[in-house]
């Protein structure tokens, strides 16, 4: 029997807090192959960043016989859910959920998906990044705009405001519990998941561009190692 064809863009049902689900976005390229990657995207700015990175890495991964599914998380790209509500344990949750619809072996983790990854799947943490570290980027970011409105603010000033009642920091709306989560989070230490560093794929990482911008080879270099993980073993 042949291969189902893919069908590259679609919606999947988001569980949410208290039970309730949500029709959220869904990218993959499923052919009901033995390995299936629930993908973890970098977060919030990064996102943007490497959006095309990501995309086209699922595309390489797919002419090397992978199944890969990247959902939108509720509050990001396209989803209704208000950004402000969610948390770091929300979307935890999420991609538990995430990874059990979709029949995952495996998950990758990009940048700060990492933070939110779970533990009960091997896989790869590519690039990953501390909450805090996450969180300063766009405090920086902040208080540049900040500036250019007249509103002079340093980054411990935005911080002690995000904590007490959220803020929107370079774009985003996050609420306080979020901001919260964020400063203290670290990349789930699972022996399971292998850790992919930017020199593994050579040159430089994407998210320091100022603006998005793609790579083949970097997103081909990624596929090759999910692909082939006998050769760089777990």
């Amino acid at each position: 029997m042949n291969a189902p064809e893919p069908r590259m863009i679609a919606s999947w049902q988001a569980l949410l807090e208290g039970g309730k689900t949500v029709d959220e976005l869904l990218v993959s390229f499923d052919r009901a192959r033995e390995r299936r990657v629930l993908i973890l995207p970098a977060l919030f700015d990064e996102a943007n960043k490497l959006r095309r990175f990501t995309l086209q890495m699922m595309r390489a991964a797919d002419e090397l016989g992978v199944d890969t599914f990247l959902p939108d998380l509720p509050g990001c790209n396209e989803s209704l859910v208000p950004l402000e509500t969610q948390t770091l344990t929300s979307w935890r949750d999420i991609a538990a959920s995430a990874a059990e619809a979709f029949g995952a072996t495996h998950v990758l983790s990009i940048r700060g998906g990492a933070l939110i990854a779970p533990d009960t799947l091997t896989g790869w943490q590519y690039a990953p990044l501390t909450g805090a570290k996450l969180l300063r980027g766009m405090l920086r970011a902040q208080t540049i705009a900040s500036r250019e409105a007249g509103r002079e603010m340093t980054s411990a000033q935005l911080m002690e405001e995000a904590r007490q009642s959220g803020l929107q920091l370079a774009g985003w709306n996050l609420g306080p519990q979020m901001v919260r989560e964020i400063e203290v989070a670290l990349p789930g230490a699972n022996d399971n998941h292998m850790l992919i560093e930017q020199k593994d794929l050579g040159g430089a990482g994407l998210w320091l561009r100022a603006e998005p911008d793609e790579d083949q080879r970097l997103s081909e270099a990624l596929a090759e190692i999910v692909a082939h993980p006998a050769e760089r073993p777990l």
